[in-house]
């Protein structure tokens, strides 16, 4: 009989401390305010610290004041849901910590690609996803200029960008991407003089090699000022255009309004030799 008593009286005991211990923490939310903001990025990468300043900058747009508001008035799933309304975040979870803050966990959405669409400028992810372009969220990422629609997308871009990304040549080489159409997709190099028709997203490899060769066996000799544009989109051959359209004399006269340098250049069995 004692020890059951006995064990009554300590699970009254327990149950007290805990009715208490609830009471004088309600009491000390109500009598406290939120002391700051603790953000903290899921999937670190190298723009966790852009995407950390953005949260606080969209934060401090938040219709509500958070620092110093008492801890029990916080809405901590009505903030979740104004951050989830930008493109930015993939997932966001918001909690009160013991100490007082705000704690907010952020999944962001990893941009691609930035385009430029007319007007409109943009990221994409990985998947093709649109992600909103912010000053306070901006990441450097390749930049892919053209006129898209349903049919032709920025996704479809993407293998080259990729491809040029994990090049240790063109990614210092090229500074951008226009695309008009799947078949057309140009690189802009660094260098200005010329730009270069890739064609479509295939056989980027050889694509590469025949760049690189016209690079190291024609541009030595007729300089960079010479070609405006460089097509390696044909399979077995580059074929590049003079900048300056004025008919040249090869010994002879031509009525072929095409100039005969205007056709496949003279490096293409070094190409396919390599």
């Amino acid at each position: 009989m004692r020890k059951t008593i006995l064990k009554w009286l300590i699970l009254t005991s327990l149950i007290a401390y805990a009715v208490i211990a609830a009471i004088w923490a309600h009491g000390e939310a109500r009598l406290h305010g939120c002391s700051g903001i603790d953000v903290t990025i899921s999937n670190a990468s190298s723009a966790d610290t852009v995407t950390r300043q953005g949260v606080m900058e969209e934060l401090s747009r938040y219709p509500r004041k958070i620092i110093g508001t008492p801890l029990e008035r916080l809405n901590t799933r009505h903030i979740e849901k104004y951050l989830s309304s930008f493109s930015n975040f993939e997932d966001v979870e918001c909690s009160l910590t013991t100490d007082g803050k705000l704690s907010v966990r952020i999944t962001p959405m990893v941009p691609a690609i930035r385009v430029f669409d007319g007007d409109k400028s943009y990221y994409i992810n990985k998947d093709g996803k649109v992600i909103e372009s912010k000053a306070s969220f901006f990441v450097d990422v390749p930049i892919v200029s053209g006129k898209f629609s349903k049919t032709f997308t920025p996704r479809q871009v993407l293998p080259v960008t990729r491809f040029i990304e994990n090049d240790p040549v063109l990614s210092k080489l090229v500074g951008m991407v226009e695309a008009s159409d799947p078949d057309n997709i140009i690189l802009v190099p660094r260098i200005h003089g010329h730009v270069v028709n890739f064609g479509d997203t295939n056989r980027l490899e050889e694509k590469r090699r025949a760049l690189i060769t016209v690079y190291r066996k024609v541009m030595p000799y007729k300089g960079w000022e010479e070609y405006d544009t460089i097509s390696v989109k044909f399979k077995g051959q580059v074929v590049a255009t003079r900048r300056d359209k004025r008919p040249m004399e090869h010994g002879g006269i031509y009525d072929d309004d095409t100039d005969m340098e205007e056709a496949t250049l003279p490096v293409v069995a070094a190409v396919n030799a390599e």
